[in-house]
């Protein structure tokens, strides 16, 4: 019941300020412009095809739900830094983060408060992005398995790097270092595995395997593997965790 009521809270937060507005904004006019760029693609593509008697592939989940899944996770990568940037830092510029300590709420209960509050917030830009999938089901027959798959997969990475910006927004009190400090983390998940290109190592395999980008790619092709999901929900509790150990130091501290 704590969890919640602080993530109700931390929602409604985001909203009072221009902080949901102005990322809600961007992630819907970018990722409908990737929308748009790809249906346009695939049409024109089939149109040529077809006045020159040959055979195109006309498969909507290869060229326009995959590359559309993979441009929004990108998206992400830069906006999920300013949705945690505040959670943690916020509180501590304004001195409410000793209210927090001294209430008869356990630390898990307001960490996993606050990172729900952001995956609330993460979830309704994708639910943004969904009203375009809507518009392949009105004028198409898409498979939705690989839409449901690509979905999750956002989730989830989403989730991974939510609450590995929840550590990094607990370690300072400034926000604008917090956000810097989240997208330096998110990108370095992002291009470590690029070592493995010119790399056949021990230690470039174990790089490789430690990118959120290496793991989203089988959900982009509507591909559940296990490992992924592990991967993911791994980095969730190793970001969690932290914030958890970074509250235990707040308090030993004060």
């Amino acid at each position: 019941m704590n969890t919640w009521t602080i993530a109700k809270k931390e929602l409604n937060s985001y909203f009072r300020s221009p902080i949901a507005y102005g990322v809600m904004a961007f992630f819907a006019l970018i990722a409908g412009y990737f929308f748009y760029v790809a249906v346009v693609y695939f049409v024109r593509r089939g149109i040529e095809s077809s006045m020159m008697g040959q055979s195109f592939p006309m498969d909507v989940n290869e060229f326009v739900i995959r590359p559309v899944f993979s441009n929004i996770s990108v998206i992400g990568l830069f906006l999920i830094p300013m949705i945690t940037m505040r959670l943690f830092a916020e509180e501590k510029r304004t001195g409410t983060i000793e209210l927090l300590l001294t209430s008869p709420v356990s630390d898990m209960s307001i960490i996993l408060g606050k990172w729900l509050g952001g995956m609330m917030l993460y979830g309704a830009m994708l639910l943004l992005s969904a009203f375009s999938m809507a518009l392949l089901f009105a004028y198409g027959q898409p498979d939705w398995h690989p839409i449901v798959i690509g979905y999750l997969g956002l989730l989830l990475q989403g989730g991974a790097l939510l609450a590995l910006g929840t550590f990094v927004s607990n370690c300072t009190k400034n926000q604008i270092v917090a956000g810097v400090a989240g997208f330096a983390v998110a990108l370095l998940l992002w291009v470590i595995d690029w070592v493995s290109s010119f790399e056949t190592s021990i230690t470039a395999k174990v790089l490789s395997y430690l990118s959120v980008l290496q793991h989203f790619d089988s959900f982009s092709k509507g591909v559940l593997d296990t490992k992924d999901i592990v991967y993911y929900v791994s980095v969730i509790f190793v970001g969690l965790f932290l914030t958890a150990r970074s509250m235990e130091s707040l308090r030993w501290r004060a």
